[in-house]
């Protein structure tokens, strides 16, 4: 290959400015066939932008792309796919009620004389597909009934039934346990010896050192290096990305947790799969951590406990009262919040704007008849300062924010309502190391206002960097309860023990 067509990508100067934002600002990415080449920076610096723009999102304001030396300009994702490169969006997009193989095909079913669907030769397809990858799901199998790793695994595979010649992976592992990771690094490597050139997003910086080819930093929407992985560390991607060293990933640990404020006695969920007479206590002031490999019904424990799923048998008390969250709106009355997993399926209104998305919580606050939009405008304002939200204005669309700041404009929301007892489920899930620096903060000041908090998480430093105590699950029952600080040999013997306890039920 020439040195003209030595890359497989090139995008050169590309600029892109939405209202009061610019986005991108004389951005760059090259990658070479066969490689992973991971895009890196803050929530907000451009990547997402840069990726959309790129598969036919967006349309690019100015500057040069060009596949195998050849200039293109998607008008549409179905264009971008048609020409051999496939987009893996971390917030996944799927039409939940409609079986697997058809979501792989949508837009593209089989045909049959007539114009009748070929569902034999769909399945057939897919099987064959899903063999290729040593994907275990059923092709038949309803989109909606399956877990966010599987559902993930459901959109690689259709990337490669286009069989794209560039993949881009956004936030990939942000859901997959460590051995579904490693499942999918074996998935990666496949493709690369295949010579399909791979862009992948993420914020694990130990994930992206050790899968990495090159790595491009992005700040600000602009370029700020290319480098070969082997030329990087934590520390120099860290400076990179956030133009500052970040020697302490976590806050000080300020918080003094007192009394018990809430108590959880033999609840079981009503409806399988779930969890079965788990029992602990939430005090006054504490992040109580709850940590389990996916399928430990971390998730489904919160989502009784708020009321969004129903309970079988078993007691929750507040300050010595029992209380029963038959509904959310009982649980926000009695003073609970729940943050969930996915932001996109259950925590924003993606059409509306952050006003919207602020205040719809708390909405009976602003009047009844007629809404004080005094009020709802201080809210907003006070909730993006506080936690601050990078946005032109208050009434910027949610679904133009990066991640992260969707993320703020979430837990604002939830603030709003006074809660005593925050239920937060993977928190910072997608978010770059200063934005979780700034959730962490978050955290430890409400723990010191004397808020009770309940956190799921799926990275274990971020449990033992901010949690009091952690709870661990296991195959829906708790397996048992570790205090930080104690005697496990220090932080490695804490995460061995939590790990050890996470598998007791498997």
């Amino acid at each position: 290959m020439d040195i003209q067509n030595q890359y497989l990508l090139e995008m050169i100067d590309i600029d892109k400015t939405f209202p009061g934002v610019h986005a991108l600002d004389r951005a760059q990415l090259r990658l070479r066939p066969g490689t992973i080449h991971s895009l890196m920076g803050e929530n907000g610096a451009g990547k997402s932008t840069l990726m959309k723009c790129l598969f036919g999102i967006y349309k690019k304001d100015s500057g040069i792309v060009r596949i195998e030396g050849k200039e293109v300009n998607f008008t549409s994702p179905k264009h971008a796919l048609d020409s051999g490169v496939a987009m893996v969006h971390q917030e996944l997009n799927q039409v939940l009620h409609r079986n697997v193989m058809e979501n792989v095909w949508l837009g593209r079913l089989p045909l049959k004389k007539y114009g009748l669907v070929d569902s034999k030769l769909m399945y057939k397809e897919t099987q064959k597909v899903f063999n290729e990858l040593e994907i275990h799901i059923s092709p038949t199998a309803i989109i909606g009934t399956l877990s966010v790793s599987q559902r993930q695994m459901v959109e690689i595979a259709k990337a490669v039934s286009y069989g794209a010649k560039i993949m881009v992976l956004d936030e990939p592992t942000s859901s997959l346990t460590e051995k579904e990771v490693e499942h999918l690094f074996r998935i990666i490597r496949k493709l690369t010896m295949q010579g399909v050139g791979i862009i992948y997003i993420s914020h694990r910086i130990d994930e992206i050192l050790r899968i990495s080819d090159d790595i491009t930093v992005m700040r600000d929407g602009q370029w700020i290096t290319t480098k070969p992985a082997t030329e990087l560390d934590n520390n120099e991607l860290i400076r990179l990305m956030v133009n500052r060293d970040l020697t302490h990933r976590f806050p000080e640990k300020t918080n003094k947790p007192s009394g018990v404020m809430m108590s959880v006695s033999n609840l079981s969920g009503k409806y399988e799969p779930t969890f079965h007479d788990v029992s602990f206590t939430l005090r006054k002031g504490e992040v109580l951590g709850i940590a389990g490999l996916v399928g430990s019904r971390r998730t489904e424990l919160l989502n009784t406990i708020f009321g969004v799923f129903t309970k079988e048998s078993g007691e929750i008390k507040v300050n010595g009262e029992e209380i029963n969250n038959s509904s959310p709106v009982v649980a926000i009355r009695n003073g609970f919040a729940l943050i969930t997993e996915e932001r996109r399926a259950t925590g924003l209104f993606p059409l509306m704007n952050i006003y919207f998305n602020t205040i719809i919580a708390n909405i009976d606050r602003y009047g009844k008849l007629l809404l004080s939009k005094k009020k709802i405008s201080n809210d907003t304002r006070k909730s993006i300062d506080n936690l601050k939200v990078k946005t032109p204005t208050a009434k910027t669309a949610i679904r133009s924010l990066s991640g992260g700041n969707q993320q703020k404009v979430i837990i604002g929301r939830w603030l709003l309502t006074s809660p005593e007892i925050l239920l937060l489920d993977e928190p910072t899930r997608g978010i770059d190391v200063g934005a979780k620096f700034e959730i962490y903060q978050l955290i430890i000041n409400l723990a010191n206002d004397g808020k009770g908090i309940i956190m799921v998480s799926s990275e274990m430093p971020e449990l033992l960097g901010i949690c009091d105590r952690i709870l661990v699950m296991s195959n829906g029952r708790l397996a048992g309860i570790v205090e930080r600080g104690k005697d496990f040999g220090g932080i490695q013997g804490e995460q061995e023990h939590i790990l050890k306890l996470a598998g007791t039920y498997i």
